[in-house]
């Protein structure tokens, strides 16, 4: 059985952490390592925690040279929400800025440190957490316009990286997930009562099963927890 391992950006978040333990359960997983702001300990065998600052290109540098594996899934859950936009009267280039920061550039430095360390004679998954409402073609509702702002570029840096990556590797597969609305700290300031949220464990669940189902024909694409494409 061949073993593989995997590298968790985020892994002190909500979603982050339930992929760890959601990935820790299987046999043909070899390592794990969890990369977060904090270097918490999951207290997993499995999982080995490191420490890395994902706006710092020093800091992931350093990680990357640090880390003597060879990587066959890299997993990226960093992101952030903050008092979206309802009008575009709320707008704040500040605040556009700061989406950017946090939803979109990491993936950006996270894939130029990290996908060097992918196998190129396998099949190899690098992912990132998008959002359905980063989708330009499924806003209804307008607004929201610094974050989906953000998830839309997250969207077209996942494309560029499919694309490039496949020339190193043709099996190489890049992908965006949403995971669903999920019971967490991100989601917190906009519950509604009505609204069924998943916990992170159903959502890690559900997307360790999106990830295991992609081929080379799901390249560039971003897929919800529920596998159906998103549109960009």
């Amino acid at each position: 059985m061949k073993t593989i391992n995997i590298a968790i950006f985020g892994s002190s978040g909500a979603i982050g952490k339930a992929l760890c333990l959601e990935y820790s359960k299987y046999e043909n997983v070899n390592k794990i390592f969890a990369f977060s702001r904090t270097g918490e300990s999951l207290n997993n065998n499995l999982v080995t925690s490191r420490k890395v600052d994902y706006a710092n290109e020093e800091s992931l540098k350093i990680e990357a040279q640090s880390l003597d594996y060879r990587l066959d899934v890299i997993l990226i859950t960093v992101g952030a929400l903050d008092n979206p936009e309802k009008s575009i009267k709320d707008f704040s280039a500040n605040k556009f800025i700061d989406m950017f920061n946090v939803n979109t550039i990491p993936t950006a430095l996270i894939a130029k440190y990290f996908l060097p360390l992918l196998h190129r004679d396998r099949v190899t998954k690098f992912a990132s957490l998008s959002a359905r409402v980063g989708s330009i073609e499924d806003n209804q509702l307008g607004g929201w316009y610094s974050y989906r702002a953000s998830k839309s570029a997250l969207n077209m840096i996942l494309k560029g990286l499919s694309i490039e990556q496949k020339r190193l590797n043709p099996e190489s597969i890049i992908f965006g997930l949403h995971p669903g609305t999920v019971d967490s700290k991100l989601s917190q300031p906009f519950r509604k009562k009505n609204k069924e949220y998943f916990t992170p464990e159903f959502s890690a669940q559900k997307l360790r099963e999106v990830i295991e189902s992609k081929s080379i024909n799901d390249n560039g694409k971003i897929f919800a927890w529920d596998n159906k494409v998103i549109p960009y």
